[in-house]
């Protein structure tokens, strides 16, 4: 199978490394965010050294969105994302933030509201694999840092194909594969200092030693491209940064 979560039983998937019942899994990346929801964005910082913000921002310049644009944020999580793509697209437009997780979507609609951004955006929670939208509905579609955490990768795409009106485009920006020569520090770094700082700052060290392991069973960035063709989309492409230690993957609906 292409997708890199997929075990060998058809019954089992990856939760991290350890092999789960396909069921199981999605109670068990709940609990993950039900966890971490509240400390979500000051972890970010300090797990990214702040290049979260580029990472997004690059994703965001380059994204295409524009006034009176259709907009589903997938895995939006504490709405960051969602609150840019409200002011892209304006009054006219729309913005859906959708999360799995009630907890994090909770801690998004909350934030985004004090800050004062109402009106064109609403909250959905939704499963990825079946997204309860109409076909072809929005302009564009992006899922930053959570199509890692879904079980069946290929049917998550291909609910975001479905729902992309023609001439859509999805974005996914991801964790990936580094290049060769950083392997020894960002994995030094992903099992001995991410975990640590998740105890000493969330008090919560497993959930983070998830999230490093969960990054590792992620198709590269060939793989993943290669999926999204799979499911559709055209003129597929992406953009590694910080020597693929994130990749920004595009692709169109023709």
């Amino acid at each position: 199978m292409s997708d890199k979560q997929s075990a060998a039983s058809e019954g089992t998937t990856h939760f991290g490394y350890e092999e789960v019942d396909v069921k199981e899994k999605a109670h068990r990346v709940a609990g993950v965010f039900d966890s971490v929801a509240k400390n979500y964005d000051i972890m970010n910082d300090v797990m990214s050294m702040g290049l979260h913000r580029i990472w997004k921002k690059v994703a965001l310049d380059t994204s295409g969105v524009r006034a009176g644009h259709r907009v589903l944020d997938l895995a939006s999580g504490t709405g960051d994302l969602a609150a840019r793509f409200s002011a892209m697209v304006g009054a006219q437009g729309k913005v859906v933030a959708s999360d799995i997780n009630p907890n994090m979507l909770k801690v998004g609609r909350e934030r985004l509201t004090d800050r004062g951004i109402v009106g064109n955006i609403e909250y959905v929670q939704a499963d990825a694999e079946a997204l309860p939208f109409p076909d072809n509905y929005f302009n564009f579609a992006s899922i930053s840092f959570g199509l890692r955490n879904v079980t069946h990768k290929e049917a998550a795409l291909a609910s975001l194909y479905r729902v992309l009106k023609p001439g859509g485009r999805l974005m996914v920006l991801e964790f990936s594969k580094p290049l060769e020569a950083l392997k020894p520090i960002y994995d030094t770094y992903s099992f001995k200092l991410l975990p640590l700082m998740g105890r000493l700052i969330a008090n919560d060290e497993d959930s983070y030693r998830y999230l490093a392991e969960s990054i590792r069973m992620h198709p590269d960035q060939e793989t993943l491209k290669g999926m999204m063709a799979e499911a559709g989309f055209e003129r597929c492409e992406f953009m590694n940064m910080s020597g693929g230690i994130v990749a920004l993957h595009k692709g169109y609906k023709f």
